[in-house]
């Protein structure tokens, strides 16, 4: 699983090490203590839809799993689209020239930056057209 933070002010994510699946409530208990580690506000979680957007097996399962992480933290936890990133991580990991192998090990923790960064990126374009529509109003 990629996982990846973002800087204090919210404006850049970086990747963190990538975490091997293991048992459910071990993969659940190591999420908590990053989100207390790095005193984390908000949890994404990249929501693998279909190209259509709609549900999938797999889907259905992350839902799932987020559900149950909901339960056990005190921060929302969100459902992002991750539609592409890993495509676009593959791409960008590419063109770096870096080995199959090294691509295949970094591809999760990119593809979560890219997720993350797609999240704070969108808020702050949100944030930016509020405050020129409250700009242009009298």
């Amino acid at each position: 699983m990629g996982l990846a933070v973002s800087d204090g002010l919210g404006i850049t994510a970086q990747g963190l090490p990538t975490r091997e699946r293991t048992r459910l409530k071990d993969d659940l208990e190591h999420f908590c203590e990053l989100v207390r580690e790095h005193g984390v506000e908000r949890v994404l979680v990249g929501h693998p839809i279909s190209h259509t957007g709609g549900e999938t097996s797999m889907s259905r399962e992350v839902k799932a799993f987020t559900e149950k992480l909901a339960r056990r933290l005190d921060c929302p936890v969100e459902l992002w689209d991750e539609r592409l990133t890993t495509a676009e991580a593959l791409r960008m990991l590419r063109s770096t020239g870096m080995g199959i192998e090294k691509r295949r090990r970094a591809r999760d923790r990119v593809s979560a930056t890219l997720l993350l960064q797609s999240y704070l990126d969108f808020h702050a374009n949100e944030r930016a057209r509020q405050a020129a529509a409250e700009k242009e109003s009298p």
